[in-house]
Order: structure tokens, then sequence, then C-alpha cells
């Protein structure tokens, strides 16, 4: 899985679940830049990454990531 993968699908994910199709996620997005991006949008968006990606994020993994890019790297991480 490459880079350009995950991103593709953090896209559309990120659409949906926020429904918002104008959404272009760079490595370096927060929930700042993405107005309807709430705490409760936040537990939302990570339980459709894990489906999406199957995989299970910790809590430390989850509080700690700073931005879009640390939650990529942990994905494209978990794919090797």
């Amino acid at each position: 899985m490459t880079e350009k993968v995950v991103f593709k699908q953090l896209n559309q994910i990120f659409r949906e679940v926020l429904d918002d199709p104008d959404i272009h996620l760079r490595r370096e997005t927060t929930a700042a830049d993405i107005e309807d991006w709430d705490s409760l949008e936040h537990i939302r968006l990570m339980a459709a990454v894990e489906e999406a990606f199957s995989v299970r994020l910790s809590m430390k993994e989850v509080s700690s990531m700073q931005n879009v890019g640390e939650l990529a790297d942990i994905l494209l991480a978990r794919a090797r």
C-alpha cells in the first residue's frame, strides 16, 4: 500500500463521515482545518478508518496524532 492510496481512502472516509465532498486532506491537515471535525466526529472518523483499513488503533495512537499525516504513517506501518 502506498501513501497515495492511503490518502485516497482517507479522503473518501472523511468526506463521507463529515458529509463534505470538498475535503482535500494533506499530511498537515488537523481538526482545526475542517469545520465539522469535532470530538464526536473524531470518534466516528477513527471508527470508520479502523473498519476501512481493518486495523485497531490504540487510545495512545489516537490521542497522540497531531495531523492526518501521522494517521497515514500508522496505517502504512500496519500494512507492512
